[in-house]
């Protein structure tokens, strides 16, 4: 803070008194996915970063954050396949098998369509500034975007799947 900022009220503060310490430092990991050191985590938390290292190996040890602790100081981001799984555990909830399979079947229509108008089969090997103009490439950019969503979509809903029929499990149990 600038020598000539007021002081910070209550307002200002980003988290409220009802969240934990342990509830903070969750909250910043979620938004985090590329590896940041406990120290930042802690900055953005509000705590110390003993308190969030400490939070942050019980969340990696649940599978929720993943660490390298190969690096000094160590650094956390959020596990994408824990959230993955999180998502189509709760699509195989919420729909029968039916609605599911169906879904998938829109999906790969769509990622096919895709593939034919970029003559590509993933959307990572697509350059989006082939366009002429600065609203072509944005148009491009939305595209590829959307392919991507479309990517991931179909493997959460092909997971879904699974788990639907193996009574919630992602092997027979």
């Amino acid at each position: 803070m600038d020598r000539f900022d007021p002081a910070p009220t209550p307002e200002d503060r980003r988290w409220g008194d009802e969240t934990d310490t342990f509830g903070r430092v969750y909250d910043v990991l979620v938004g985090t996915t590329t590896l940041t050191s406990s120290a930042e985590i802690a900055d953005i938390a509000d705590c110390s970063p003993n308190a969030a290292k400490k939070h942050l190996d019980r969340l990696a040890g649940m599978g929720i954050a993943r660490a390298d602790t190969d690096t000094q100081p160590a650094r956390y981001a959020r596990n994408e396949a824990y959230f993955e799984w999180q998502e189509a555990s709760r699509i195989a909830r919420e729909l029968p098998i039916e609605a599911i399979l169906e879904r998938v079947d829109e999906l790969e229509a769509e990622q096919q369509a895709y593939e034919e108008r970029f003559d590509a089969d993933d959307p990572a090997t697509v350059s989006a500034f082939e366009g002429a103009d600065h609203e072509a490439v944005h148009e491009r950019m939305d595209a590829l975007s959307d392919w991507q969503r479309v990517v991931r979509d179909i493997r959460l809903y092909a997971l879904a799947h699974q788990i639907a029929r193996n009574d919630g499990h992602l092997i027979p149990a």
